[in-house]
C-alpha cells in the first residue's frame, strides 16, 4: 500500500505558488495513492496566531483544498489538532532526535533570524512534529518542495533511530515526491524571491480568493523588462521576472517551458500579460467560485474536518499503541 501524507499551514491566503507547487500535485496523487492531507494548525502556532484568525484561516484553507479538487470522501482531510497522536508521537521523537540534528536545520535559522534566543521551542522542534505527522500514519511517500527536503531527511533519521534503539521495524523510511512544473513560483514584483503570503505587497502574489479583476490587475502590474519574450530558455538568462511569468504560463497550460516559449516567442509583455490573464482566470476562476461557496458554510467545513480526523485517528491509534508498547508505557 502506498500512502501519502502532506500538510499545509493555515496562515493566510492560499496563493498561486501553493496551487502550482503543491495543491495541484496533491489532487493528481489521489489517483494512485491513499492520501492523508492535513491543515497543520499545531505547526502554525510555533509563531503567535490570533485565535479568531487561526479559526478562519483553517476553514479557508480546507475550503481551498476541496475547491481545488481534494476529495474528502475518498481520501482524508482534517486539521492536525483534532488528532492528539501527532503531539504524542512528537514528544516521543523529541526524546529520539538529537540536538545536533536540529541544529543543522536551515529553516529554523532562516525563520528565527538574528533573534534566535527569542524563538519558541516549538519553532525549534518543528521538524520533530513534522516527522510525527508523517510517521503516525506510516506514510510511504511525502510530496515536498526543496525547502522541506531536509525535514524529510530528519524524519527518516528519526524513524531509523527509533527502530534501531528498540530493535523493531515499526516505522518505514518515507520517500520524497518532488512533482510537477513550476514547483517554485516567484513573486510578481521580484522574480528573485519566492511568492509568499508574508510579502507586504498584495501585488506580489495571486491568491486563490482573488476575483478575475484582481488577477488581471496583479498580472498587469507584474514586473517585467522592455525586451520581448525569447524563443528559447537561453534568452531568459538574467531576466528573472520574464522567466517567472513564462513558467507560470507553462504550468497553467500543462506544457513545458520550451513549448510555452515557442508559443509566445517575440511577443511584447503587454500582449503576453493579456493571454496570461485569460489563462489564469480560466484555471483559477472555478476554484475561486467554489471556494467562496464553501467558505460561507462553516458547518460543512467543520463536518468534513471532524470526519477526516476520525478516520485519521482510526489509522494512527493502532500505530501509537504499538509505539507505546514498544517503549514500555503502561496502557489499558
Amino acid at each position: 500500500m502506498k500512502r501519502v501524507f502532506s500538510g499545509v499551514q493555515p496562515t493566510g491566503n492560499l496563493h498561486l505558488g501553493n496551487y502550482l507547487g503543491a495543491i495541484r500535485n496533491w489532487v493528481a496523487l489521489q489517483e494512485d495513492y491513499e492520501c492523508i492531507y492535513c491543515v497543520v494548525d499545531q505547526h502554525a502556532i510555533t509563531v503567535f496566531q490570533h485565535p479568531a484568525e487561526l479559526t478562519a484561516s483553517t476553514r479557508e484553507v480546507a475550503a481551498g483544498l476541496i475547491a481545488a479538487g481534494i476529495d474528502p470522501e475518498k481520501h482524508i482531510l482534517f486539521n492536525q489538532s483534532q488528532n492528539p497522536d501527532h503531539a504524542n508521537l512528537a514528544w516521543v521523537f523529541n526524546c529520539i532526535a538529537r540536538l545536533g540534528w536540529l541544529n543543522r536545520m536551515t529553516q529554523f535559522k532562516e525563520k528565527a533570524g538574528k533573534h534566535r534566543e527569542n524563538a519558541s521551542v516549538g519553532l525549534y522542534a518543528y521538524p520533530n512534529l513534522m516527522a510525527a505527522d508523517i510517521l503516525a500514519y506510516k506514510a510511504t511517500h511525502v510530496p515536498v518542495g526543496e525547502d522541506q527536503k531536509q525535514h524529510l531527511e530528519l524524519a527518516r533519521d528519526i524513524a531509523q533511530k527509533f527502530n534501531n534503539d528498540f530493535k523493531t521495524n515499526i516505522f518505514p523510511q518515507p520517500e520524497p515526491l518532488i512533482l510537477g512544473t513550476a514547483t517554485r513560483v516567484m513573486s510578481l514584483r521580484d522574480g528573485t524571491n519566492k511568492m509568499s503570503k508574508s510579502d507586504p505587497s498584495k501585488y506580489s502574489r495571486i491568491n486563490l480568493t482573488d476575483t478575475a479583476d484582481d488577477i488581471a490587475q496583479k498580472i498587469r502590474k507584474a514586473k517585467t523588462d522592455p525586451e520581448p519574450l525569447p524563443s528559447s530558455a537561453d534568452g531568459l538568462a538574467g531576466r528573472p521576472e520574464a522567466q517567472n511569468l513564462i513558467e507560470i504560463f507553462a504550468a497553467l497550460s500543462n506544457v513545458s517551458r520550451d513549448d510555452a516559449l515557442a508559443a509566445n516567442a517575440g511577443k511584447q509583455f503587454s500582449k503576453f500579460k493579456e493571454e496570461l490573464t485569460d489563462l489564469a482566470v480560466s484555471v483559477l476562476g472555478p476554484i475561486n467560485t467554489e471556494m467562496q461557496k464553501l467558505v460561507s458554510d462553516d458547518t460543512y467545513i467543520d463536518d468534513v474536518l471532524a470526519k477526516g480526523a476520525e478516520r485519521a485517528r482510526a489509522i494512527s491509534e493502532p500505530i501509537m499503541a504499538d509505539v507505546f508498547k514498544t517503549i514500555g508505557f503502561v496502557a489499558p
